[in-house]
């Protein structure tokens, strides 16, 4: 695999695109989500059956395939064993799944060449169309969203989240696929190109295109090639998206009636942030998974209950999960780590080599818990790791990388950790929470964008926690004005 990053080029966008949002529509929205005001409820929205129906593809493996997708998909996307209704190991916000994917696969994988839908209820493949010629082996994976039950649950909320969601989940196939197969992550190709590879319609035109059926919308792709093969293959999107339009999905009673107003803008919104004309084909990155996580660390990572995450890792362990964070990808958000326990403080990677540096003493979990939609049990969670970063004025190129590198290395670390043998919790939804004024640095810069709650399998029987009682707030981290109201535990905004 390469040392560096490398991109890609792709077709110019054609003069029937749709135009740049108004420069106002992001930083207006940005503001909204961080804002302290409730989401409405909106209208019920069921959990519809998997659209796409050609006859089911079984993942088997093939004698002399190099990339098991039985094994990727299973360690990654399926839905676990004997939890139905949780798509993932680590759910969605609420358990709602937005994210779906799209396998575009060459020579060298366990099912024939093609385009399929990927179901992870029933962890199968649905065929949806032929493969290019000249197509180099591997399978490329293009992750994409379906807005409308996240936007019913968390409204203006919502978008962040799906950004967040997809990163975890393409965090999940780059280390099921890395043990066997070298694995490159793109989290900023065009959406249009993105849509075209994948067989979809622009996320504009779909509702024109396939009446009756949910928009989806593209983020981020995984490609995944044979381990040991050339190390300069450009990721095949061009040759993806000159096929014709692969198979329509399945058209579903409600899925094409006019979208809520919350639901319009957050689709607008998310395919704006998604344009990329100037570099269509991406920065693709090679990705790696941390030695201490095996197959089966990563069958066992969960998003644990409130009350086993109240135990604070050690320090040691507290560094490896930092280091973790800040080097999955460079190119995000800073992380920063505040613990609880007899001496509460905010800590930083070390200047100059391994270990924590203090950025500041004191107990920030109660504010933190404040800025978390007011989920309480944080206040006594034992460590919580914070991405933050993603200006108040950031581009909106920016805007879909702090989200999407967020959840793509908080995916990571909580693999790392749970090999570790730590228990951990993502926290998407903040509110408020300018971290970098709280602590006296420039309002506006250093926003918290995700979070990982993370606790120590308890050694000792369990008792009463005094840390909240007997630990002063930090001073440099103040309560806010006002709070979300608190969230009951399970329903809280995480991917």
């Amino acid at each position: 695999m390469p040392e560096s990053p490398h991109r890609t080029a792709g077709p110019a966008r054609g003069a029937g695109a749709v135009p740049p949002a108004a420069p106002d529509l992001l930083r207006t929205a940005l503001e909204d989500a961080r804002s302290p005001r409730v989401p409405e409820l909106g209208p019920y929205v069921p959990d519809r059956p998997f659209p796409w129906h050609a006859p089911v593809t079984a993942n088997a493996s093939e004698l002399g395939a190099a990339i098991d997708l039985d094994r990727v998909l299973r360690l990654s996307l399926a839905a676990p064993v004997g939890t139905p209704g949780r798509l993932r190991p680590v759910p969605s916000a609420g358990a709602l799944h937005p994210v779906r994917a799209h396998l575009l696969l060459g020579q060298g994988c366990s099912l024939p060449p093609g385009r399929y839908a990927y179901d992870p209820r029933t962890h199968r493949a649905h065929p949806r169309g032929p493969v290019p010629d000249g197509v180099p082996p591997g399978a490329l994976v293009v992750l994409t969203v379906a807005a409308s039950r996240t936007v019913a649950h968390y409204g203006h909320r919502a978008w962040p989240l799906l950004l967040l969601d997809t990163g975890h989940a393409a965090a999940a196939l780059a280390l099921a696929g890395a043990a066997t197969s070298d694995v490159q992550v793109s989290l900023d190709a065009d959406g249009s190109l993105l849509s075209a590879a994948a067989g979809l319609p622009d996320a504009p035109d779909w509702q024109n295109v396939w009446p009756g059926t949910e928009p989806e919308l593209p983020l981020a792709a995984v490609l995944l090639t044979p381990s040991g093969g050339p190390s300069d293959i450009d990721p095949p999107l061009r040759a993806w998206a000159a096929l014709p339009r692969a198979s329509a999905p399945t058209p579903q009673p409600g899925a094409d009636t006019t979208p809520p107003r919350e639901l319009a803008a957050a689709r607008h919104l998310l395919h704006h942030i998604a344009e990329a004309p100037e570099w269509p084909g991406g920065t693709w990155h090679p990705a790696s998974r941390p030695a201490r996580v095996t197959d089966e660390a990563l069958e066992a990572r969960r998003s644990a209950p409130p009350d086993d995450l109240k135990c604070p890792p050690g320090k040691e362990l507290l560094a490896l999960t930092l280091a973790t964070a800040r080097s999955v990808r460079p190119d995000g958000p800073d992380w920063t780590v505040a613990v609880g326990g007899a001496a509460p403080a905010l800590y930083g990677a070390a200047p100059g080599g391994p270990g924590l540096g203090v950025r500041a003493m004191g107990d920030a979990r109660p504010t933190l818990a404040h800025w978390a939609a007011g989920q309480q049990w944080i206040a006594t969670s034992g460590a919580v790791l914070l991405a933050h970063g993603c200006r108040e004025d950031a581009s909106r190129a920016t805007v879909r990388s702090s989200h999407l590198v967020a959840g793509y290395a908080a995916g990571a670390t909580q693999a790392h950790a749970t090999a570790l043998g730590l228990r951990s919790r993502p926290i998407g939804s903040w509110q408020q929470a300018d971290l970098g004024a709280a602590l006296g640095d420039t309002p506006g810069r250093h926003w918290i964008v995700h979070g990982l709650v993370l606790g120590a399998p308890p050694t000792t029987p369990a008792t009463p926690d005094t840390n909240a009682a007997t630990s002063a707030p930090m001073p440099a981290v103040p309560p806010t004005a006002s709070a979300a109201p608190a969230a009951p535990s399970g329903e809280e905004e995480r991917p």
